[in-house]
């Protein structure tokens, strides 16, 4: 009988062990996976792989089946195919994977980028690193983020657990409710690509964790800031300013988005100063309820918002309970953001300023 996976991984897991059968340790933990029992799922595709990087390797060549077992038989060298590569464990889905190892697994990978994004270009985002504060439509941005492989090291923070209303907007299954949102993104960025870097702060951005957050292991290329709170939104902006690093906000109303480029213009008023009369260099000023509304209509550019949200907003905390998302417009902050990250990282997009993509007004 199969042991319970429950026993072997807990609800803060979300790093793969990736283990090299070439080396001695890692083929005596794999042997003790099989033998304990603790792999209910396995995937060893790693010829199918092989096959793969070969044709990328030779787009203009219609290599048959007999050719591919020649080719790839010259590519491992003499190396048992069983050892080729890494075999990555999923402790929360004890599930093991044969995949190959870094380099020829991001070129495979990768190889649909091209020439959209090309191989000296990829090379360099894999340097990137890219903070995501908020984790509701920054769930979608994370992931696209991975999925196109716009950066080597993502950082997550939020501090909320899975609710069944977050799914009408958040990707992920009923069998996660109740788990941080940070560890469901993780675990699925690692599961779609287990060499891109993920570090998560479950507790969200806070005083004691925002040095670690902007600068451990190295500074932030890029901020992306989609959280609720009013007060992180601005101390996040105040320490992006201080670093130099650029900020993408995407609101989810009318496809908007604020790119701040504090890194070529160190000071500039945050928000594009839509709200220097609540904010000081301290951060958000002591404001009454009707104040912070105020500030939150100044943020938004409360008249230029849709109609629909318009009247979402006037039933805040009297009908609704908090800011409505749709799935469909958070998948498209996923891309948008996604694509001006992309560019801002490339040297490709030097702009500050408010951008639209409205699909009411485009598709009319």
């Amino acid at each position: 009988m199969l042991k319970s996976p429950q026993l072997f991984h807990t609800d803060k897991d979300f790093k793969p062990r990736l283990l090299r059968l070439n080396n001695a340790a890692d083929e005596t933990a794999f042997a003790q996976l099989i033998s304990e029992q603790r792999c209910i799922y396995h995937c060893d595709k790693i010829y199918d792989q092989l096959k793969e990087l070969i044709k990328g390797r030779n787009p203009g060549k219609n290599v048959s089946e007999t050719e591919y077992a020649e080719f790839v038989k010259q590519h491992l060298n003499g190396q048992d195919m069983h050892q080729y590569g890494v075999w990555a464990y999923y402790s929360w889905s004890s599930t093991l994977v044969h995949i190959l190892d870094e380099d020829e697994f991001v070129e495979v990978r990768t190889s649909r980028n091209q020439q959209k994004i090309t191989r000296e270009e990829q090379h360099q985002l894999k340097t990137k690193k890219i903070g995501v504060i908020g984790l509701s439509v920054g769930q979608s941005i994370a992931l696209t983020l991975a999925m196109e492989r716009t950066c080597g090291e993502l950082r997550l923070a939020d501090f909320d657990t899975l609710e069944l209303g977050n799914l009408n907007r958040l990707r992920t299954g009923l069998h996660n409710l109740g788990l941080a949102k940070t560890v469901i993104a993780a675990r699925e960025i690692s599961e779609i690509d287990p060499y891109i870097t993920v570090k998560i702060y479950n507790e969200g951005l806070t005083a004691e964790n925002m040095d670690d957050f902007f600068t451990g292991a190295g500074p932030l290329d890029l901020l992306v800031e989609v959280c609720d709170s009013l007060d992180i939104k601005i101390s996040s902006r105040l320490k992006a300013r201080e670093l130099r690093i650029p900020v993408v906000m995407d609101t989810n109303d009318r496809g908007m988005l604020d790119v701040e480029r504090f890194d070529l213009e160190p000071r500039r008023s945050i928000f594009h100063g839509f709200v220097d009369e609540f904010v000081d260099d301290s951060g958000l000023k002591s404001l009454n309820e009707t104040q912070r509304l105020d500030f939150f209509k100044a943020l938004v550019s409360f008249n230029a918002l849709s109609e629909r949200m318009k009247l979402s907003m006037q039933q805040l905390n009297k009908t609704i309970t908090g800011w409505p998302q749709l799935a469909s417009s958070v998948v498209l902050g996923g891309a948008i953001t996604t694509d001006i990250s992309r560019r801002i990282l490339l040297g490709q997009h030097t702009a500050s300023g408010r951008y639209y993509v409205d699909l009411d007004e485009l598709i009319n």
